[in-house]
């Protein structure tokens, strides 16, 4: 079995309606359940949407920093995702394509080296 990561930019969630995410929390907790269900289920969640309450860790200049915000300033940040165990990259697709239907939002998979 591999690991897979299947994540979500924040960016890509689009601008919509309180009630419309109201409906998608239970389709989105249908397909955690379904991976469970399956005995694919790793990890799962959502990040902080404000990415000013992130913090970051840097140790390339040979002494460790920790700073408030994220390590980057860029347009795109993550905003969710999930991590299944699965026999391939088909079985993989159709999983990210129940969560992009879930979600109403796309997804990006890589697998876990």
């Amino acid at each position: 079995m591999s690991q897979y990561i299947i994540y979500f930019n924040q960016q890509w969630v689009g601008d919509h309606s309180e009630e419309w995410f109201k409906g998608r929390g239970p389709l989105a907790k249908a397909v955690v359940q379904e991976m469970k269900d399956a005995g694919v289920y790793v990890f799962a969640g959502g990040l902080e949407e404000d990415i000013d309450k992130a913090f970051s860790a840097d140790a390339t200049s040979g002494t460790l920093e920790v700073t408030d915000g994220p390590f980057a300033d860029t347009k795109e940040y993550l905003g969710g995702l999930s991590i299944i165990s699965v026999a391939d990259d088909d079985t993989a697709k159709v999983w990210a394509g129940k969560i992009a239907e879930a979600c109403g939002w796309p997804q990006e998979v890589r697998r876990i080296g």
